[in-house]
């Protein structure tokens, strides 16, 4: 499918182009150093919460040590008093603490060492950030240096784009005050022979008009042969369905399935409008189409274009389901819209179509 794929490649072309062209190296530093800043700050975050898990097992720790100094007293008190029976209890209650001391001081010798390499990753980071901020400054400074004196050096060599307009329209004015100079002598010249004068002269018996004319029908019986072959294979897909399921033969074509997938179907761009997942099957109707298209490309015949162009997005949306703008997939196939003129769509395929629809972002 020539005239799709040129055009898919034409759209894909444009999108990178105008990426670059938008990216700016300045933005870029700026953005680069508030991702490190907040890497930075993230990390400051993190050593807060270890931080902070350790006075509190800290905090825990102590109020079981000061609860196991407390049982020891009561356990010496009562024997003093002759209770023995109440120093024995007060006894076995602190005998659980030292179990329950012990993970928590693993614990917090844990939490230390990873504060303690949480802050030297955060010093390491500081470093880095400020190093960063050094050379971000200074290429920045250097790019800006060197956009202006870019700027000024094509100003004053006439590369800029406004001595180039001015130089560009100094060209078609010079074009054209010599193309009306040759047209006046030629006119002058032909008026004083007594050609134009001849009452044959672009009359009905004139050559290339007869030419013109048998050459015409011939290419209108190309199209005609083009857009039947489409047709006809547009109705083969779309009743396809509807018979039952049988072996496939090399002549028999496939049916469309309710659900499409990547597989069995294509993605296709209409241009200015939207995406459209079609079957497989219908590619002998888009390539009549195609071939259609370019006939009446080939010979300028902008209603036959028209035509095939209502005829193409008409089979695309009846055939098709839309493709959502959060999927990603990509376009295999660009196709015209339904108002695109021939001078639109050689203008895109020539690789200066400046007013084309852009794509959206696809991955």
């Amino acid at each position: 499918m020539s005239v799709f794929r040129r055009m898919s490649q034409v759209f894909q072309q444009k999108a990178n182009a105008a990426l670059d062209k938008a990216e700016d190296p300045a933005q870029a530093l700026d953005l680069s150093y508030q991702k490190m800043m907040e890497n930075l700050s993230q990390i400051r975050r993190s050593i807060a919460d270890v931080v902070t898990s350790q006075k509190r097992l800290e905090a825990q720790r102590a109020q079981l040590q000061n609860q196991y100094d407390k049982l020891q007293g009561q356990a010496r008190q009562a024997l003093q008093q002759g209770q023995e029976d109440l120093a024995k209890q007060a006894l076995a209650r602190a005998q659980t603490l030292p179990a329950q001391i012990a993970p928590l001081d693993q614990q917090i010798s844990v939490l230390q060492t990873q504060a303690k390499h949480l802050e030297e990753t955060g010093r390491q980071t500081q470093a880095k950030v400020e190093q960063f901020r050094a050379q971000r400054d200074t290429m920045k400074a250097q790019y800006t240096a060197a956009k202006a004196s870019t700027q000024a050096m094509e100003s004053i060599s006439g590369l800029s784009e406004q001595m180039s307009d001015v130089n560009l329209m100094l060209d078609r004015a010079k074009d054209k005050v010599a193309q009306m100079q040759a047209r006046s002598e030629a006119v002058t010249e032909l008026s004083n022979s007594g050609v134009l004068d001849a009452p044959s002269f672009g009359g009905p018996t004139d050559d290339i008009e007869a030419q013109l004319a048998a050459g015409s029908p011939m290419n209108d019986v190309n199209y005609q042969l083009e857009q039947m072959k489409a047709e006809l294979a547009a109705g083969s897909a779309q009743a396809a369905p509807a018979t039952p399921k049988e072996p496939q033969t090399a002549v028999s074509t496939p049916p469309v399935p309710s659900a499409l997938n990547a597989v069995n179907s294509i993605v296709i761009r209409i241009a200015g409008e939207g995406r459209y997942r079609i079957p497989t099957s219908l590619r002998p109707a888009l390539e009549g189409l195609d071939t259609a298209m370019e006939v009446a490309l080939n010979t300028n015949d902008e209603t036959s274009f028209t035509k095939c162009a209502h005829q193409l997005v008409k089979l695309i949306k009846e055939s098709g389901t839309p493709v959502p703008d959060e999927d990603l997939t990509a376009s295999d196939l660009v196709v015209p819209g339904e108002e695109m003129s021939i001078a639109e769509a050689s203008t895109i395929l020539s690789g200066d179509g400046n007013n084309a629809d852009q794509p959206r972002s696809e991955s």
